[in-house]
């Protein structure tokens, strides 16, 4: 079913909403960006329609909600830990479709890996619903289009900002009862077909080749990032699909026997992240740890899952990143050197 509301009638139906889940959105969060006088962007509870931001990409993506930078897994004593408790309510998440895809690629990862399943981030998971935004086209660093994350059809409701309200197709019948006296419309989302940048992810056959492989591991390409890239670790945060994390103890008070242990978000990007006893590192320098976060992205997930891609091509470790690094102009070296390694190989 399709309505349209009115900006009275879109915050009464949030307001029934929000008695049963809690409901998520892009937030402006004003004066609190990188930069002196700027605002920032990201997914959090809000309480009117006003407050969400339809027009304008996140700064952070929607698995903040699902995976929180910081969440407590257990709380231990010197006798005994309990698990931390999950979500009291389910939740709705206001989320364009990369970002929907995005959590399909997560799902794998937490809840598809070899039969493991990860039950802190399986118990939200199972309470979350999707309203579908919209997309209004991106900006200059989103290539969706070129990685099939443009479209979804996971959704429970669609929505489109209008002036003077929104309109709303419900997938979803429970959810009609909420629309009960709005105006009927006929309204199908319109998703993205075309985006300003396009990037052609290598040939899996390609990569899969172990020669071509390890030469492209040994490309001088690689060398560039160790001057440019600071290690600072803004790309992982920002993406969509980065599952890294670590753990840390926090001590309640002066007993180091009492206290919590909590996930904390980390970053394949950061120097030490992978050092070993012996102050060991296999990525010793930048460019090791770009190279394998963009192999990763490009190579190593859907050589495991076998489906897609891991990136979804929101462009936000581009946007976020404060040395001006681009995602898409990687892949073009990476492609270069690609065809490079397989002319002198003769292949």
């Amino acid at each position: 079913m399709g309505y349209f509301v009115n900006a009275k009638q879109a915050n009464e139906v949030l307001s029934a909403l929000r008695e049963k889940y809690a409901v998520y959105a892009p937030k402006r969060f004003p004066k609190q960006g990188r930069y002196s006088d700027t605002d920032i962007i990201r997914y959090a509870e809000v309480s009117c329609v006003e407050e969400i931001e339809f027009k304008e990409k996140s700064d952070y993506p929607a698995k903040e909600v699902i995976s929180p930078v910081q969440q407590a897994i257990f709380y231990f004593t010197e006798d005994e830990y309990r698990a931390s408790k999950g979500p009291k309510k389910p939740i709705l998440i206001f989320a364009r479709p990369c970002d929907i895809s995005a959590q399909h690629i997560q799902d794998k990862i937490f809840m598809g890996n070899g039969g493991y399943e990860d039950l802190y981030y399986k118990r939200v998971r199972e309470m979350v619903k999707f309203v579908l935004m919209e997309c209004p086209g991106g900006d200059d660093t989103c290539f969706c289009v070129s990685m099939g994350t443009n479209k979804t059809d996971d959704y429970c409701m669609a929505v489109r900002a209008v002036d003077g309200g929104l309109k709303v197709q419900v997938t979803d019948s429970g959810f009609d009862s909420y629309f009960q006296g709005a105006q009927a419309s006929d309204f199908t989302p319109k998703f993205v077909e075309e985006n300003q940048l396009t990037v052609t992810p290598p040939a899996m056959e390609d990569l899969n080749d172990p020669e071509i492989r390890q030469k492209l591991h040994q490309h001088p390409m690689w060398k560039e990032f160790d001057k440019r890239c600071i290690s600072c670790g803004s790309c992982t945060v920002a993406c969509s699909t980065c599952t890294c994390f670590t753990t840390r103890d926090v001590i309640y008070g002066d007993n180091p026997e009492v206290g919590e242990r909590r996930r904390v978000t980390a970053s394949c990007q950061i120097a030490g992240f992978d050092q070993m006893a012996g102050q060991r590192e296999f990525r010793a320098t930048a460019g090791d740890r770009m190279r394998y976060k963009v192999l990763h992205k490009y190579h190593d997930y859907k050589a495991q899952f076998g489906d897609s891609h891991m990136c979804v091509g929101c462009g936000r470790c581009t946007h976020r990143c404060p040395e001006l690094i681009s995602i898409s102009a990687t892949v073009n070296k990476m492609n270069a050197a690609v065809a490079e390694i397989k002319a002198g190989l003769g292949k």
